[in-house]
């Protein structure tokens, strides 16, 4: 395993850290099963864990924080994130911040996923949701900074609505934010506009999200795939998405080396972006944490190849529907 440096906060995590949404916010998933991938992930080096409350109301910190009691020997980073009080995803920029984000519910969620983590301290907590409209609200922005103030937190991130890279550029520009977390991978290359040089600039850390297009960089995704009800991937690949997404991958599929399979090219691909620190592929079983985590061994894809994949950015805007 690589580490890299997490913008300013001075900590080394490892280039691939690890998705915790599928735990419990998917279908299909076995708590024992989770907690095996989680210490495959520690044992080969994965020292950072991406969750959030909204991951089956605290189910899935509870079984990182069960992680974090059976390795107490090792440093590892844990990130979780406050849930929309009104519940909506992803924040319209009419939502005002106090239904969204009050300064006290901020505080009121940051103690549950102290006591669902079982920590004195979160590593990173992030908004998970944002608009860029409730930058200058001061309100938010004291209710961060006393979390830090109070040692609640050590750093505060914020995780930008999908296809929306430019939608927290203001709330960079406070000073407070320590991290920004975004979907990024070949398909979605937007946020090297302008997201990454500002990061770069104010020397905030970069986690990149959903690298395999929630599936469908996996190249497994099929045109009658479908879900058990209330799985979220029923939504994102409805008819109208899953056609092009697919169309889209088989003309990326003559692009994969001999040798290396697609999720591997996926992960390179972002590995390979140098305002990444981390990016947090879902995993739940044993055999995805050795697969993912072997892409980091610090082997590029030649430039050619990273010049192909240029030209394989697809730019979508949100549907709030």
């Amino acid at each position: 395993m690589r580490y890299r440096p997490f913008g300013g906060t001075g900590w080394d995590v490892s280039e691939v850290g690890y998705g915790m949404w599928g735990m419990a916010g998917w279908t299909g998933s076995d708590d024992d099963e989770s907690l095996a991938s989680l210490d495959e992930a520690i044992a080969l080096g994965c020292n950072f864990f991406d969750t959030a409350w909204a991951y089956g109301d605290g189910h899935s910190e509870v079984l990182l924080g069960r992680a974090l009691k059976r390795h107490i020997d090792v440093r590892l980073y844990a990130a979780t994130k406050i849930p929309p009080k009104n519940r909506k995803w992803p924040a319209r920029p009419e939502y005002t911040l106090d239904e969204v984000y009050p300064p006290e519910y901020i505080r009121e969620y940051t103690e549950k996923s102290l006591a669902n983590l079982g920590v004195s301290t979160i590593d990173l907590q992030q908004f998970h949701v944002w608009s860029d409209t409730w930058a200058d609200d001061d309100r938010w922005q004291r209710a961060a900074a006393s979390l830090k103030e109070e040692g609640l937190v050590r750093a505060i991130g914020i995780s930008i609505n999908r296809w929306q890279p430019e939608n927290v550029l203001r709330a960079l520009d406070t000073g407070l934010i320590d991290a920004v977390q975004v979907v990024y991978n070949i398909f979605d290359q937007s946020p090297e506009d302008l997201l990454f040089p500002a990061c770069r600039e104010k020397n905030i850390a970069v986690i990149a999200r959903v690298p395999f297009d929630e599936g469908s960089l996996t190249g497994n995704l099929t045109a009658d795939a479908r879900w058990p009800r209330g799985d979220f991937r029923n939504s994102y690949f409805r008819p109208e998405n899953l056609a092009p997404t697919l169309e889209r991958v088989e003309r990326l599929r003559p692009r994969v080396p001999e040798g290396m399979t697609m999720p591997e090219l996926a992960l390179r691909h972002i590995l390979q972006q140098a305002d990444v620190s981390t990016v947090i592929p879902g995993m739940r079983k044993a055999q995805h944490v050795r697969a993912n985590i072997a892409s980091s061994d610090g082997q590029p894809l030649a430039a050619t190849l990273m010049a192909e994949l240029k030209q394989h950015r697809w730019d979508r805007t949100v549907d709030f529907e």
